[in-house]
């Protein structure tokens, strides 16, 4: 038996052995002390999850604590696409379809109202040729699809969904609305409090294992340290995931990579109150170096990324909070966009006019699969990062397994071996963007 095979068993057992001390510590649980780290979408959704679960012990505080703002990185910036049937069938092919389920049944139940279904096309880069052009009216088959503003130079179009397992959402929004729901007087309401993690506080059991019972950290306004009271603490900070690793004293390796990347937002075209909802994947345009994924908002804007030219932080970099507070977009980046874009589309050519520029990161681990489920010889601490460019599309699905996790002693909703936090893989860089049954779609960077 390999070394890897033979680790791999004894990290099942031990995890199946701590799934069982969990259950039965549950059952004899009181009210608990819930401190959640991050507040992004993935964050958020852990929290929300928590506070909404049957399971949670009454007289129990649920408290996120956020270093910059709400949805500050790229909950605040991402585009919020999502697709049912986009996975490959491996580990996270639940995440895909459990999270898509989920957004439809709770944006109507939470008010959102930047969700919607929409159809999905393939866009090849065309030539030089500038001008207004009648693409519609050439690919008749994918007429009721096909976005009037698509009117510039482009070459072959194809469908990737019609709108039925294709959908989208500005996560903003969705945190907003998540926290507002649970914060009406009949729930057990989500704090959220304004300040940097610094440590995670624990005693020593008699069997070497360790308790969480305190988060400490610093408000960004006031020099001396202060304390939340923790039973649990669930870290689910993106990218910044892997400071955890210090937190926990070595006890577990978290390797990652952020993707730093920047995105544009366009304003309406002049004169025009709706935008055509669909989303393109565009092939690679070497003219430009881009890779365009063009996804249009219910109120009229245009968000785009797959530009190229991401910087690749890594993980020591991350530790030391690289881009928490100030995540800049490069200059050259958004006009390399701006210019295939309106290569495409003559309308956003004579009448579009930028909103936006930005730039925000994906976490992304070696192995491409997210890190959930619990820190290794500690009781109460629990790890949910690293999402890679699916962090917003999976987060109710994520949010739902940890909160069973923590309060139920085991997910019951989504099998999190394959996600084991403890593993530590030395693969090389891949499989960083999206795919669709394993095939990569847009921006792969």
């Amino acid at each position: 038996m390999s070394l890897v095979r033979t680790l791999t068993l004894l990290a099942a057992s031990s995890s199946a052995f701590q799934t069982t001390r969990s259950v039965i510590k549950m059952s004899a649980s009181g009210p608990k002390n819930i401190v959640v780290i991050g507040g992004g979408v993935q964050g958020t959704s852990v929290a929300f999850q928590i506070a909404e679960s049957t399971s949670l012990p009454a007289g129990s505080t649920i408290t996120i604590l956020e270093a910059n703002k709400i949805a500050s990185a790229a909950s605040g910036k991402g585009g919020g696409f999502m697709a049912r049937q986009w996975g490959d069938g491996g580990p996270t092919q639940t995440l895909h379809e459990l999270a898509f389920d989920m957004y439809e049944e709770l944006c109507p139940k939470l008010g959102v109202e930047s969700y919607r279904k929409l159809p999905v096309l393939s866009v090849s880069p065309g030539g030089n040729k500038k001008g207004k052009q009648d693409n519609k009216s050439k690919n008749k088959q994918l007429s009721d699809i096909f976005p009037t503003w698509l009117d510039g130079s482009i070459g072959r179009v194809s469908p990737l969904g019609f709108g039925d397992d294709t959908a989208q959402v500005t996560p903003k929004e969705f945190v907003e609305k998540m926290l507002e729901y649970v914060n009406q007087p009949d729930k057990p309401g989500v704090k959220v409090v304004i300040g940097k993690c610094t440590g995670i506080e624990c005693t020593d059991g008699d069997d070497g294992e360790k308790f969480v019972t305190a988060v400490t950290y610093q408000d960004g306004e006031e020099e001396e340290e202060k304390v939340l009271n923790a039973d649990d603490v669930i870290v689910s900070a993106g990218p910044w995931t892997c400071q955890a690793e210090k937190w926990f004293d070595g006890a577990i390796q978290l390797p990652m990579e952020g993707v730093k990347s920047t995105s544009i937002v366009w304003k309406p075209p002049t004169g025009d109150d709706t935008v055509d909802a669909t989303a393109l994947f565009c092939g690679e345009d070497n003219r430009f170096g881009t890779h365009l994924e063009v996804y249009p908002r219910p109120d009229g804007t245009v968000y785009i990324c797959g530009i190229g030219g991401s910087d690749y932080i890594t993980t020591s970099e991350l530790q030391d909070s690289a881009f928490l507070f100030d995540c800049p977009p490069k200059d050259d980046r958004v006009e390399a966009a701006a210019s295939a874009f309106q290569m495409m589309s003559d309308t956003y050519s004579t009448r579009g006019e930028l909103a936006k520029t930005q730039a925000c990161m994906r976490p992304c681990p070696p192995d491409a699969k997210p890190y959930m489920g619990r820190v290794p010889g500690y009781s109460g601490a629990y790890i949910n990062g690293g999402h890679n460019c699916w962090g917003i599309a999976w987060a109710p699905a994520s949010g739902k397994a940890i909160a069973e996790l923590v309060l139920e002693g085991e997910s019951r909703s989504v099998d999190l071996r394959p996600f084991n936090p403890a593993r530590y893989t030395s693969q090389g860089r891949g499989g960083r963007g999206r795919k669709k049954k394993g095939l990569s779609v847009g921006e792969q960077w």
